[in-house]
């Protein structure tokens, strides 16, 4: 496996666009990109359209061409992309709204097919590290500072570190690379939207990065999920993993890549050689871990997201969890990539964007 020569990062996505950057000087300092979130004058539809009250917010657009590593199985997806995000806020809540370009819509995450011998198989390419790049799902990740050394001038990279000769923090490990932040006391957040697992439901899974860096602590080390009540996301297989456990009923060309709750079965066997089962269950997230709300689409190979979260939340944990934007006359520094159809890989940019209120 051949990895890059910088810290690895898979950093978080969700979101909308950015500022065109057209002084020299500015463009060579990563971290003096700008986001400017707008004061709204009119109540905000979360639909993956942009209404009139986006015209008065200035998109910045930033330029997303870094990757983590060389998959050992080859790569297919995006080595570039250029996202363009908008920020608008009111009393209670910030927005987002996120475009960026990718030529296809990657929704065929793991899904189990049925063989000409009447068994099933789940579709699966992982590389050495143990990761896909080929059946999987289009993810979006943002990074927040809440506090991390060094992340105004890095990024994420502050917090992801590479697996140099099978090992990481001197611990063996096949994966390129894992999260963690540098010392105790230290988090970030993420917020990670998966086309999959949290897109149908309208929503990102909330998640932050802690100091662990031991997989006995943690087995996703520093990355972990804001404190939740129920809902999430299921591998669906049954008992002995030689087929789906559950299945949608009444059968939606539009659902077949996840199980709903609302149309969740028990898995009956009357399909037949090339049909598709998903590999996953998903629930809405309750607590915190579903804080952040979202609509999406994807149209003439173009993701569009608009995204919700409240200026400050108020859940368990949350003030190590959750950036909270409290203050609307700080600067709040974050980190943007976007994943096409890979589990880890993903294309990102060096440095941290700084978002402040207006």
């Amino acid at each position: 496996m051949k990895v890059a020569g910088k810290l690895f990062c898979v950093m978080l996505v969700i979101m909308a666009g950015m500022l065109i950057v057209t002084n020299p000087s500015i463009a060579e300092n990563k971290a003096s990109l700008s986001l400017v979130s707008v004061k709204a004058d009119t109540a905000i539809t979360l639909d993956a359209v942009a209404e009139k009250a986006w015209d008065k917010a200035i998109a910045l657009e930033i330029k997303l061409d870094q990757l983590p590593y060389e998959p050992s199985n080859g790569y297919e997806g995006i080595r570039e992309t250029k996202v363009k995000i908008k920020s608008l806020y009111d009393d209670k809540y910030v927005y987002f709204y996120m475009q960026y370009a990718d030529p296809t819509q990657s929704f065929a995450r793991f899904p189990w097919i049925k063989q000409a011998d009447g068994s099933w198989k789940q579709s699966m390419k992982k590389d050495s590290t143990g990761h896909d790049n080929t059946f999987y799902e289009d993810k979006v990740g943002i990074y927040w500072e809440i506090k991390a050394r060094g992340f105004k001038k890095k990024g994420c990279a502050v917090s992801c570190h590479l697996t140099e000769e099978g090992k990481n923090n001197g611990i063996e490990d096949h994966s390129a690379g894992r999260k963690y932040t540098n010392k105790p006391g230290e988090t970030i957040d993420m917020w990670h939207w998966k086309s999959v697992r949290t897109g149908p439901l309208g929503m990102f899974d909330d998640q932050f990065v802690d100091d662990t860096a031991d997989p006995k602590a943690n087995k996703n080390w520093g990355r972990k999920g804001d404190t939740k009540l129920g809902g999430g996301y299921k591998n669906n297989f049954n008992a002995d993993k030689t087929g789906p456990a559950f299945m949608n009923a009444p059968y939606s060309e539009q659902d077949k890549y996840w199980v709903l709750p609302n149309t969740k079965a028990e898995f009956v066997d009357t399909f037949k050689t090339g049909d598709i089962i998903p590999g996953i269950v998903i629930t809405p997230f309750t607590g915190s871990r579903g804080d952040i709300k979202a609509q999406t689409s994807w149209k003439d190979g173009q993701w569009t997201l608009e995204i919700k979260r409240a200026l400050i939340t108020t859940g368990d944990k949350s003030e190590i969890q959750d950036v909270q934007f409290r203050d609307l006359g700080k600067t709040y520094y974050f980190g943007i990539s976007v994943f096409d159809n890979s589990q880890i890989n993903h294309v990102y940019h060096e440095g941290s964007i700084g978002m402040s209120f207006n």
